[in-house]
């Protein structure tokens, strides 16, 4: 295991992974941890996590190497060579699921999408043919959203972002022998490169710009990016399969394949910032008239002497403003932002619906792994189940069964508490409906 030291920059404002990886059933707004989110993380690091969260979550690059990862197959298990012929010429992918890259440009998904004959007339498929010449070539193959694609890389990134408590995404990369998709760049997010095969030699070089927004691609500070890729390098590393390696948010990279093909798998991690309370906060101005008042008439916006004295007012409004905000409020908002980019895990509709129909006392049934939930009153006695999507009103004598489900407390569907059998089966066929129960 090698590492570069962390930075002496502060992590009071970084968001850390948690630090409590013990399985356990979820409660308001936490999802279940099931033992597989800390063996997932734990593929990705060679550290303990305590060390991984102080010296170098958001701060400074880890390299693991296979020999010190806990898993021998490498990587090979979540997506192969194999598995990307397969994606590729069996699946029906279609664009935006499929980028091509040559010479650090995007090739027009034009050149590799098409109608699939008959039946499949959609012009936006990829088309095996194209994507070979292409790849033959030189280029560059990026197959995106593989959490939505491919079972189990689904699987993994669910139970990585439970590990990290943050959303979780994955794209690989297939690189020819010898090419470079990409000239050195940054990324908005974290991310973990899990090399898979092949052989990649990658750069790293410190931020020109740390931790960069979304709203801060590297692209508008190309010429920095360039200059500094001109330096010595803070890390200089061929990745072989089963190599892991961590990467903060705007850290400079590039990677060029070596006497033979790679395919690496790139996680990107979504994580909020401090910079999305401020927006929320914004956001909630607006309830304030003060601040929603308008400019004095005929005032000259380009004179910064006129606009004095309305920016004095406006932000002394603003800082009364934010000293009465309700946090309620702000983690409502940011709640309704987070909780969709960390979907839950995908349901099987037939075999949900069957079980609709088959259910009785002695049925078990289990919350949906990964839900993000939170009980509320809604008024009228009735109870509020607050989900990723929409909210499902219930009676409020259903309380008491629905946290015994929701927790994994109970799960023979005779034994809630609080409702007698017909309660129970109406109860629990409204939650297997909306998808929030599974069968056991």
């Amino acid at each position: 295991m090698t590492h570069l030291d962390a930075s002496d920059r502060s992590s009071s404002a970084r968001l850390t992974p948690r630090h409590d990886l013990e399985p356990s059933p979820g409660g308001d707004g936490r999802p279940a941890v099931p033992p597989s989110a800390a063996e997932s993380l734990a593929r990705c690091i060679t550290v303990e996590l305590a060390k991984f969260a102080a010296d170098h979550w958001g701060r400074s690059p880890l390299l693991s190497r296979a020999a010190e990862l806990p898993n021998p197959r490498g990587f090979t298990d979540l997506f192969s060579p194999a598995d990307a012929d397969e994606l590729l010429s069996r699946r029906g992918l279609r664009t935006p699921f499929l980028r091509i890259a040559k010479d650090g440009e995007l090739v027009p998904a034009a050149r590799y999408t098409g109608g699939g004959g008959a039946g499949a007339e959609i012009g936006d498929q990829v088309l095996d043919e194209q994507v070979l010449q292409l790849y033959a070539d030189g280029a560059t193959l990026v197959l995106q959203g593989l959490h939505r694609t491919w079972p189990a890389l689904g699987d993994f990134t669910r139970e990585l972002g439970t590990a990290l408590a943050q959303p979780v995404q994955v794209n690989a990369y297939l690189t020819p022998a010898g090419s470079q998709g990409f000239a050195t760049h940054y990324d908005t997010h974290d991310v973990f490169v899990l090399q898979v095969d092949g052989r990649k030699h990658w750069r790293i070089h410190p931020p020109v710009l740390p931790d960069p927004l979304e709203r801060q691609p590297w692209g508008g500070r190309a010429d920095e990016v360039a200059a500094t890729a001109e330096g010595p390098a803070a890390l200089d590393v061929v990745l072989a399969p089963g190599d892991a390696l961590y990467l903060p948010r705007g850290w400079l990279h590039s990677a060029q394949a070596q006497e033979r093909s790679s395919l690496h798998l790139t996680v990107g991690i979504r994580a909020l910032t401090r910079y999305a309370l401020v927006e929320e906060l914004l956001a909630l101005a607006a309830d304030d008239p003060r601040l929603r008042a308008g400019l004095p008439f005929g005032v000259d916006v380009a004179d910064p002497d006129a606009l004095e004295p309305e920016l004095t007012e406006t932000v002394e409004a603003l800082r009364d403003w934010l000293l009465r905000a309700d946090p309620a409020a702000v983690a409502d908002r940011l709640r309704a932002r987070a909780w969709p980019a960390a979907r839950p895990a995908p349901i099987r509709p037939l075999a949900q619906a069957a079980a609709l129909t088959a259910l009785d006392p002695d049925s078990r049934v289990a919350v949906r792994d990964g839900l993000r939930w939170r009980l509320d009153p809604s008024g009228d006695g009735r109870i509020a189940l607050r989900l990723f999507d929409r909210a499902i009103t219930l009676p409020g004598s259903c309380e008491p069964a629905l946290r015994a489900l929701l927790t994994g407390e109970v799960t023979r569907v005779g034994d809630l508490p609080g409702l007698d059998d017909a309660d129970r089966l109406v109860l629990t066929r409204r939650l297997l409906k909306e998808a929030v129960l599974t069968p056991a």
